[in-house]
């Protein structure tokens, strides 16, 4: 669940710059250079940390002098009223440096929490959750990170480490059997995953043979009917892969999963995410 640091660092700095600007005004001018503080930042409801390293990444852009000292790692089950992490060193700098460590820390941890709603929701059916590339821009780093942390796994970190065909590119393409042909002409060695959105489609996409087929959304009768085709299918002597995408939410993930698909992507675990509750106390 490892952080790409050097990608954090830069969205830290904007952040920064984006709220700092050429100074915290209000800091500057109600305290003194010298004085010297601390904080805690405490959670005010359940859930699944996520961003503490972000949180130090902040301290230290802001002031090197601060002392960041988190109690807890990032998975940690918090409570409300746990104390996750503290801060001391000049005043200046741990209130310059309180919002951004909060939407961070916030934002993530509600990423992290939903997922693992996700993932509990579906515990035991050999399913696993996926997250899509409906992401904040510029925070996907560290927002596909926080879904690892809930115990999800990411789908394409970008358009460049797989191929996904979707309905756009089959308009321009003009079937699946020149779109895939098209791709392994070009790139041999790349996954290749196909969106459906009903049974001729997936017929179609097993003639061709493909890695993954996403099913787009499809209704409860429709998949069940579309994973035991594929599952009677083979392409080079392994089963294809089949992932349910589109109109799933906490209410039916559970029966999407009972069909037998093998992933579920979610896009709200990014997109319409809500922030953890969590404050941040000068003591």
């Amino acid at each position: 669940m490892r952080l790409n640091f050097p990608e954090v660092v830069e969205i830290v700095r904007v952040a920064l710059v984006e709220d700092i600007g050429p100074g915290d005004v209000t800091t500057q001018c109600t305290v003194p250079e010298a004085a010297r503080s601390s904080g805690k930042f405490v959670a005010k409801g359940e859930g699944i940390i996520a961003g503490l390293d972000v949180v130090r990444e902040v301290y230290c852009q802001v002031d090197g002098h601060l002392d960041y000292v988190p109690f807890v790692e990032d998975g940690h089950q918090a409570r409300r009223g746990d104390v996750l992490a503290e801060v001391s060193g000049p005043a200046r700098g741990i209130l310059t440096a309180e919002r951004t460590a909060l939407n961070f820390l916030q934002r993530l941890s509600g990423i992290a929490s939903l997922t693992h709603q996700y993932v509990e929701a579906i515990a035991g059916t050999g399913a696993e959750i996926l997250d899509t590339r409906k992401t904040t821009p510029g925070l996907r780093t560290i927002e596909k990170y926080a879904v690892r942390v809930g115990g999800g796994r990411n789908h394409r970190t970008g358009l460049y480490d797989m191929v996904l065909i979707k309905d756009n590119h089959l308009r321009i393409a003009g079937s699946f059997q020149r779109a895939v042909a098209q791709c392994r002409e070009i790139r041999s060695d790349v996954f290749i995953e196909v969106e459906v959105r009903n049974m001729t489609e997936v017929r179609q996409a097993l003639k061709v043979g493909v890695d993954r087929i996403m099913l787009d959304n499809m209704g409860l009768d429709a998949i069940r009917e579309a994973v035991a085709l594929i599952r009677q299918a083979t392409v080079g002597g392994q089963g294809t892969e089949i992932e349910a995408s589109g109109g799933i939410n906490l209410e039916n993930v559970r029966c999407v999963a009972e069909t037998g698909v093998d992933f579920i992507s979610v896009g709200a675990l990014t997109h319409s995410v809500k922030a953890l509750d969590i404050s941040f106390n000068v003591v």
